[in-house]
């Protein structure tokens, strides 16, 4: 098995100088397919591929929480879903409502997007509020919490401000993009992001991300998560 030299680990939140191999890779990657047409077979499909590679989760649209779940049983694949997607600008009691409906259906991390006209706005206290809410219902049931930036649509300077809210609300990740709007993960973001919130929290690179290359370059530079829908490839890629 080749092994590649990296900083960054798989764990959540920690940098050490051991190698990263194939599995270790693995153990970072959301094997992602939230597209709106996915069928229950590709679905299961995804969770098959998950549990061969032994990946970090499966996302997947709320409809679709149960049939992972089922799926991956007890294994050490998680399932993952998503809030507030794909805009992040629906209501913070919907956001709510659907995080602790996907958490009953068996979902342990939620992806929520980010209110990003409030934040251009400058409506500080209501981005803060909106994540701190779905923060609350997901750490009181044991799951954890990823903002989705949408990146593309933000200034570097707004971007920082993003992240200090997140920290702030007690997100336990950052995460660039829907992938649904365009642009993606940069290395330059995932520099900035990780600068911002330092080593005690995750930073999720999503949106474009088809190689390994593309993977080991966002991990260099401070992410500790990839979302993708090429999970397979990139790891064949090692």
């Amino acid at each position: 098995m080749r092994v590649i030299s990296l900083a960054m680990t798989s764990s959540d939140s920690s940098q050490t100088s051991e190698p990263l191999s194939a599995a270790s890779l693995a153990k970072m990657i959301d094997h992602t397919n939230l597209r709106p047409e996915a069928t229950r077979k590709q679905i299961i499909q995804l969770c098959q591929q998950a549990l061969k590679f032994s990946f970090a989760a499966v996302v997947v649209n709320p409809s679709y929480v149960a049939l992972a779940v089922s799926q991956v049983g007890n294994s050490c694949v998680k399932v993952a879903t998503v809030v507030g997607f794909p805009l992040g600008a629906t209501l913070t009691d919907v956001k709510r409502f659907e995080a602790t409906e996907a958490i009953r259906l068996g979902a342990c991390e939620i992806d929520m997007v980010l209110n990003v006209g409030a934040l251009k706005s400058g409506d500080h206290a209501q981005v803060l509020s909106d994540i701190r809410s779905v923060a609350e219902v997901a750490h009181g049931a044991g799951a954890i919490l990823k903002v989705i930036l949408e990146t593309v649509l933000l200034t570097d300077d707004e971007k920082r401000t993003a992240c200090k809210l997140c920290v702030q609300a007690g997100s336990d990740f950052v995460k660039t993009s829907t992938g649904f709007l365009g642009g993606g993960a940069t290395v330059a973001d995932i520099a900035l992001m990780r600068s911002v919130v330092g080593n005690d929290m995750g930073v999720k690179a999503s949106g474009g991300i088809r190689t390994t290359a593309d993977a080991l370059a966002m991990i260099e530079a401070g992410a500790n998560r990839i979302g993708t829908s090429s999970g397979v490839a990139i790891i064949q890629g090692l």
